[in-house]
């Protein structure tokens, strides 16, 4: 719940929040956005927002979501790591996506190797279970972190296969622009964990669903966010 003593609305932080993290817009962009409405705040009182609230509203949307999806999302991950620079250096986002494009899971690592992806793998089995199948590319340290854990005979590789969690990465290129990169490993981490859940919330999958039903979902997914961290 947003704390009483906060002189600004809890719908005005909700909004700049949701600006900031759901739209490829820096801090001064949403500063603008919010004084064409006649909201006075400056760019730094939206960073203190995002870090302070941005993480609560997460856990809400992944505590609802987890639950209702556990046993869809066993059905296929596709799992998947890509470079991100944190102060220069090369680091490493892995990302485990089910096969709607939901996000399940995402983590930031130095390294590239065995040791990164069974850290990432076991993560994802300990919040979902076990998936029916695992799409991975032909990295050699999934195979192996794969038969650590006992699953091996489930992955599967090809090609194609993987354009799911690698089309999925875009949104969050996308987002990663404005913000200048990173400069620490831990901020990275909190911003993907974030904006992994805000964009699951807000992802209708427009181009498969009618647009009277798109316009249904997109409400309903904007009232449940209104109503966050109200209790």
């Amino acid at each position: 719940m947003i704390p009483q003593y906060f002189k600004t609305s809890p719908e005005i932080i909700r909004l700049a929040v949701m600006l900031y993290i759901r739209f490829p817009l820096s801090l001064r962009n949403v500063e603008d956005l919010l004084h064409e409405r006649g909201i006075d705040v400056s760019h730094e009182t939206v960073r203190y927002w995002w870090n302070r609230f941005g993480p609560m509203f997460a856990a809400e949307i992944r505590q609802k979501r987890v639950q209702k999806l556990r046993a869809f999302s066993k059905w296929k991950w596709h799992v998947d790591e890509f470079f991100v620079k944190v102060n220069g250096k090369r680091h490493y986002l892995w990302r485990g996506v089910d096969h709607e494009g939901e996000v399940l899971e995402a983590g930031v690592t130095k390294r590239r190797n065995k040791a990164a992806a069974l850290r990432f793998l076991k993560k994802l089995m300990k919040r979902h279970g076990k998936a029916e199948n695992t799409i991975t590319d032909r990295f050699a340290s999934y195979k192996a972190a794969l038969r650590q854990l006992g699953a091996l005979e489930k992955q599967r590789t090809g090609r194609w296969l993987n354009n799911r969690v690698e089309n999925s990465q875009l949104p969050f290129r996308r987002r990663e622009r404005p913000m200048q990169r990173f400069r620490r490993m831990r901020s990275l981490q909190k911003f993907a964990a974030v904006h992994s859940s805000v964009y699951n919330h807000f992802n209708q999958e427009r181009s498969l669903a009618s647009r009277d039903t798109f316009k249904l979902t997109r409400t309903a997914a904007l009232a449940e966010w209104r109503g966050l961290c109200t209790e």
